[in-house]
């Protein structure tokens, strides 16, 4: 039984009244650290075992974020502190280009029988997904010797510079511009939204015309370098390519010599039930990005690419002082040890069918506010929208949605331009208990604001 549940009698007014220290922090936080950082619950954190998080006041909290998708193998393992602590031990940093240590080989073999690209696999790591994205990006412009990159609207690769103009959502570009240039943007193939009454095939094939005709209106196929997709975008509100629009993406790229980037940052390491998204669909990328759950908070990413890919480009162009940190390194090795020895992708596939199920009967229950349950594995999420009508957003509700559960003891928080999706990125390695308690704590919660 997850300690949460023991203090259930009382009213999660009640325990916010009692937060004197979370109130202190974020007092703290407002004179010290610039506004445009941002809050996405009212959450602070002293401590935290597998999916429970212990706040600043000492009380326990149901984790549905993990970080933001960061911690798929749950707070703090065991055997990935332990490796941490072993490592830190020895060494800290030297800079791989200074003197070259086996931890960063052995996460490269880890990756490359994880996610091999092809006959030959290279791979470089990073410090996070949007330096992942940056260094695929002036890899396949340098493969290929072309210029233009595609990208989808929804999309959420980063905040660095090309990862920024890659991105999407408004919001995150406001007053920060000129952006990178060559940079092209096509209709992401959002069925739930925008299927028009065709079936998913029929969707996919209309979404590949676009595509076709995108190349003669706006760019051509010979100056594309790369075209980038999350197969289940993250930021843009969990949706989910359909199948038959990526085995199409991979065939025209090959057809155009065009390199296909998958960017799993979110989805990867067991997420969705497999080790990555793409897994799903039958294909292979050319070059896939990878970060967070890969070192279970520890700052480290990769670009994993075929290997004509990977050394197709010049000395030098690639690289940096704290990639593939000792450290973060050992975290990483010990987290996808862990992953296997526990078959997360098992107990991914048992929460998301349990979350999927949860959701599918709030929407039944509540179908004036709840329009639609998507997702692929334990990557799950729920639309609110305004008199069931997914045309109209409801964001003020998620918003409401998001402080109403962490006043009853779960944290949460939401996605897509409008902010009107409740996702789903608990642990996977989450109790059940904990889990069916967050759940009601979330159909609890819509009851009571539905009113």
């Amino acid at each position: 039984m997850a300690v949460i549940t023991t203090r259930k009698e009382q009213t999660g007014f009640e325990l916010f009244k009692e937060r004197r220290k979370t109130q202190e922090i974020f007092e703290r936080r407002k004179k010290l650290v610039p506004n445009a950082l941002s809050i996405f619950t009212p959450a602070t954190i002293s401590e935290a075992k597998g999916a429970i998080i212990t706040d600043a006041d000492g009380v326990p909290l149901i984790d549905f974020t993990g970080g933001i998708g960061v911690l798929n193998a749950g707070h703090c393992p065991p055997s990935v502190v332990k490796a941490i602590q072993e490592q830190a031990a020895k060494f800290l940093h030297t800079c791989f280009g200074v003197a070259a240590y086996e931890l960063y080989l052995n996460v490269a073999e880890k990756m490359v029988e994880l996610f091999p690209h092809g006959e030959g696999t290279k791979v470089m790591l990073t410090n996070s997904g949007a330096e992942s994205v940056e260094n695929a990006i002036k890899i396949a412009r340098q493969a290929t010797k072309r210029s233009a990159i595609i990208c989808y609207s929804g999309a959420f690769h980063g905040r660095t510079l090309m990862a920024t103009t890659l991105t999407s959502k408004v919001g995150y570009r406001l007053g920060i511009g000129p952006f990178a240039p060559e940079v092209y943007r096509i209709d992401f193939p959002d069925y739930s939204h925008d299927n028009r009454g065709m079936s998913e095939d029929e969707f996919s094939d209309y979404h590949l015309k676009k595509l076709d005709d995108f190349f003669h209106y706006y760019v051509s196929e010979k100056d594309v370098a790369a075209i980038i997709i999350e197969c289940v975008q993250g930021e843009g509100g969990f949706r989910v390519a359909p199948k038959k629009y990526i085995q199409g993406l991979r065939k025209v790229c090959d057809q155009y010599g065009i390199l296909l980037i998958i960017d799993e940052v979110q989805t990867g390491f067991c997420r969705t039930g497999k080790w990555g998204a793409y897994q799903h669909y039958g294909i292979t990328p050319d070059i896939s990005t990878w970060a967070k759950s890969m070192a279970s908070g520890m700052p480290l990413g990769a670009v994993v690419g075929k290997l004509s890919v990977m050394d197709g480009i010049n000395p030098g162009t690639i690289g940096g002082t704290y990639l593939g940190n000792p450290v973060c390194c050992a975290a990483s090795i010990a987290t996808m040890e862990y992953m296997k020895e526990i078959d997360l992708n098992a107990k991914a596939q048992k929460v998301g069918d349990r979350v999927r199920f949860r959701f599918e009967e709030m929407k039944k229950k509540f179908p004036k506010h709840i329009s639609d349950v998507r997702g692929l594995g334990a990557m799950m999420a729920f639309e609110l929208s305004v008199d069931g009508d997914i045309q109209k957003p409801d964001g003020e509700l998620a918003k409401q949605m998001v402080q109403r559960c962490y006043e009853k003891g779960l944290i949460i928080i939401t996605a897509a331009a409008a902010g009107n999706v409740i996702r789903v990125l608990s642990p996977l390695v989450i109790e059940d208990n904990d889990l069916n308690r967050g759940l009601d704590i979330i159909e609890e919660s819509l009851g009571e604001l539905a009113k």
